[in-house]
C-alpha cells in the first residue's frame, strides 16, 4: 500500500466529546480502503484525548499510518466565555486556520506548538452538523470545489425530527417562519427560536422505528439553564447545516436504527445527496484499552476495583453509571435515591460523574465510602468498564456514543434520557429492540411529569417512587427477564459487529465514499 497520499481530508468537531470520540476511530476505517492525509481541528481542552484516542485505534498492523492524522488545536477561550460567544469564537479560528492550510501555509498546533504542513489543498471536510459558519467559511475560502459533509454524531432517529422537513417527520420547515418572525419584529433569534422550535406543544411525534410520542417526552428532564438558553440557537445550526452539506455521514450502526436509516436516506437522495453509515466506530486493537486507561487519573484505581468485583460477585454483578460528559441532573436528590436502592441491594457499581455541572455531597461520599462496594470516578475508561466481564448493566443517559458502545460491547442499559437524542434512544433501547429498561420516575417537570404517550399514564415523579420504581427493574435486571434482554443484546451486539465485515452495511458504505474522493 503506496503512502504518498494524493487526497487530504479534514476534520473539525466542536468541544463536546461525544461528537468527537467517534471521529478519532473514523481515521483508521478510511485507510482501511486508501492512505490519506486527515488535518484534524479540535478545541485546545482536547488536544492530548483526540491523539490519545486516534492513537488507541491503530494496532500494529497500522501504527505506520499514525503520522498522517495530524491534531491541529485551536487557541484557548477564556473560561468564563459564554456558550455561544465561546462557539462564534471557535468559528472564527477554525476560519483563519483553514484559510491557511488552503493557501499552503503550516499551521501550529495551540498546545503542543508542532509545526503542521499543509500538504495539500483540501478535498473534503467532514464537520459537526452544528458548524453552519465553518461550512460557509470553507465554501468561500476554498480555491476548488470540496465536499462538505456532515458529522451526525446523535441518534438518526432524533436527527430526522430536528432537521427534515416536515413531510419526512422533521420541524425543519419552521425555520424560515423562524427567520420571517426575527425580520420582520426584529425579536433576538435566541428568543424566537427557543419558542418556535424547542417549546413543546403537546403534539404526537411520529418518528420511523419508534413508538408515537408526545413531542414534551422529548424533554424529560430539566436541564441546567445555560443549555436550555441556546437550544434553539443550536437547532437553528444544525438544520441550516443539514440544508447546505453535500451528505450525511452517521456514526450508528445499521442493525440499531435501520428504519431512520432508510428514512433519512431518502430524504437526502430526494435531493440527490447520500448517506453514508459508518457505525459501529470503536477501536478494538491490542492498543486500544491501554490507549483508554491514559485517560483517567483513576485508571488503576478501577481497573482493581473490576477485578476485586469480579473474584467476590461473578461475572455480570457490577452495574456502571455514567451520565457522560455533560449530562446532570438538576435534581440530583434521585440520583442518591437510586444509589441508596443499589446499595440496599448489594450490588456493586462505579458511578462516574464526568459532568461540569456534577456535584456528590459529603454525606454521599461518605456512605459510598461506608458501603465499600460503590467507586465514585470523576472520569472513567467507559470503554473498558463496559468490556470487563464483571459489568452486568449500565445505567446511561442514552447519549449516542455511550449507547453505541454498550451495544458494541454488548451490554444491556437502564436508561435515564435527559434531553436532545436521548429520550428517542431510550425509547429504541426499551421498547423496540427490548434490551433496556427505560426509568420514568426520575423524569422532572417542567415536561417530564406529564402523561407518557406508551404507557397511557404520568409518572408520580417522586422521591419514594424512585426508589420503587429502582427496586422493580433492578430486580428484573438481574434476574429471569434481565437475562432475556441480555440475549436480546448479545444478538444486536453480533450483528452490529457485522457491520464491518467483507460485505457489511459499514464497509460497503466506506467504500462507497472513498470511491467519490479524488485519487
Amino acid at each position: 500500500m503506496s503512502l504518498d497520499p494524493t487526497t487530504h481530508i479534514i476534520f473539525f468537531a466542536i468541544e463536546a466529546w461525544g461528537h468527537t470520540r467517534a471521529l478519532c476511530t473514523m481515521a483508521l476505517r478510511l485507510f482501511e480502503e486508501r492512505p490519506l492525509y486527515i488535518t484534524f481541528f479540535t478545541a485546545s481542552t482536547f488536544v492530548k484525548r483526540v491523539e490519545n484516542e486516534i492513537s488507541r485505534s491503530f494496532g500494529p498492523d497500522t501504527e505506520h499510518l499514525r503520522d498522517l492524522v495530524r491534531v491541529v488545536g485551536l487557541k484557548s477561550l477564556p473560561k468564563d466565555l459564554a456558550i455561544d460567544k465561546g462557539f462564534s469564537a471557535s468559528m472564527e479560528m477554525f476560519a483563519d486556520v483553514y484559510q491557511k492550510i488552503v493557501d499552503g501555509q503550516p499551521v501550529t498546533c495551540s498546545v503542543t506548538g508542532k509545526e503542521i504542513d499543509p500538504r495539500m489543498h483540501p478535498d473534503a471536510l467532514i464537520m459537526d452538523f452544528l458548524c453552519t459558519p465553518a461550512l460557509k467559511a470553507a465554501r468561500k475560502i476554498s480555491k476548488k470545489p470540496v465536499k462538505i459533509y456532515a458529522w451526525i454524531s446523535s441518534q438518526t432517529t432524533f436527527t430526522i425530527y430536528q432537521n427534515a422537513p416536515e413531510r419526512w417527520g422533521g420541524i425543519g420547515d419552521l425555520l424560515p417562519k423562524v427567520m420571517e418572525e426575527v425580520n420582520s419584529n426584529g425579536r433576538p433569534l435566541r428568543e424566537v427560536a427557543n419558542e418556535m422550535l424547542i417549546l413543546p406543544t403537546g403534539s404526537v411525534v411520529r418518528l420511523p422505528g419508534i413508538p408515537l410520542m408526545y413531542d414534551y417526552e422529548l424533554k424529560p428532564q430539566a436541564v441546567p439553564a445555560i443549555w436550555m438558553d441556546i437550544r434553539g440557537l443550536a437547532t437553528v445550526m444544525a438544520i441550516s447545516y443539514l440544508d447546505r452539506c453535500d451528505g450525511l455521514i452517521l456514526s450508528t450502526a445499521e442493525p440499531y436504527e435501520s428504519e431512520a436509516i432508510a428514512h433519512i436516506t431518502g430524504w437526502y437522495r430526494e435531493t440527490s445527496r447520500e448517506v453514508y453509515t459508518f457505525g459501529h466506530l470503536l477501536p478494538i486493537n491490542e492498543n486500544a484499552a491501554a490507549g483508554e486507561q491514559k485517560q483517567s487519573d483513576q485508571a488503576d484505581e478501577i481497573s482493581g476495583f473490576l477485578q476485586k468485583t469480579i473474584e467476590t460477585d461473578g461475572p455480570g454483578s457490577l452495574l456502571n453509571i455514567s451520565f457522560g460528559s455533560f449530562s446532570w441532573p438538576t435534581n440530583p436528590e434521585k440520583v442518591w435515591a437510586f444509589l441508596d436502592v443499589v446499595m440496599e441491594k448489594n450490588i456493586p457499581f462505579i458511578f462516574s460523574h464526568g459532568s461540569p455541572f456534577s456535584a456528590i455531597p459529603d454525606e454521599v461520599i461518605k456512605k459510598v465510602n461506608t458501603y465499600g462496594r460503590g467507586l465514585l470516578s470523576k472520569w472513567s475508561p467507559q470503554q473498558t468498564i463496559l468490556a470487563h466481564p464483571a459489568t452486568g448493566w449500565f445505567v446511561t443517559h442514552c447519549g449516542q456514543n455511550s449507547v453505541m458502545e454498550a451495544i458494541t460491547l454488548g451490554v444491556p442499559m437502564i436508561c435515564w434520557p435527559f434531553d436532545a437524542d436521548q429520550p428517542t434512544g431510550s425509547a429504541r433501547l426499551s421498547f423496540v429492540l427490548d434490551v433496556a429498561y427505560e426509568l420514568f420516575e426520575v423524569r422532572t417537570e417542567p415536561y417530564g411529569l406529564k402523561p407518557i404517550h406508551r404507557l397511557g399514564k404520568a409518572p408520580l415523579g417522586t422521591i419514594e417512587a424512585v426508589c420503587d420504581e429502582a427496586r422493580t427493574v433492578l430486580d428484573s435486571a438481574f434476574g429471569e427477564d434481565g437475562a432475556r434482554k441480555r440475549a436480546n443484546m448479545k444478538n444486536l451486539q453480533a450483528a452490529v459487529l457485522n457491520t464491518w465485515s467483507e460485505n457489511g452495511p459499514a464497509r460497503r458504505d466506506l467504500r462507497r465514499f472513498v470511491a467519490t474522493l479524488p485519487k
